[in-house]
């Protein structure tokens, strides 16, 4: 699942609106949503993402999260490591490999070490 697929799920769950009912207002398929929902759909158009703000009435900050959701929902990331260290390529391969085995605070705990080196 993506990030913006987690997003529209808990938004259709907390207002009750089922895939069809959504998928009917934007104009897509039921199956284009739960593919974008469980994470077989990459990121959504910017016009697609306007239409899901729309309907649900999201504005400012609300509006917001789901256009940097997006951003951060590609469920097939790619990682080039030209130029980069043989270590850098090691880690992003073996990360590439055993992302699924990784628990919730194996990867929040990744996430800060990533915080702290953007950081520096």
């Amino acid at each position: 699942m993506t990030p913006f697929g987690a997003r529209l799920r808990q938004l259709r769950e907390e207002r009750r609106v089922t895939l069809t009912e959504l998928a009917t207002a934007l104009q897509v398929s039921p199956a284009y949503l739960s593919a974008l929902e469980h994470g077989r759909r990459g990121k959504p158009s910017t016009g697609l993402i306007h239409q899901v703000n729309e309907f649900f009435g999201l504005i400012w900050d609300d509006a917001e999260e789901m256009v940097q959701l997006a951003k951060q929902s590609h469920p097939r990331a790619k990682l080039d490591t030209a130029g980069l260290s043989p270590e850098a390529t090691r880690v992003a391969n073996r990360l590439s490999r055993e992302i699924r085995d990784l628990s919730p605070r194996d990867l929040a705990e990744i996430e800060a070490v990533l915080d702290r080196a953007r950081a520096k």
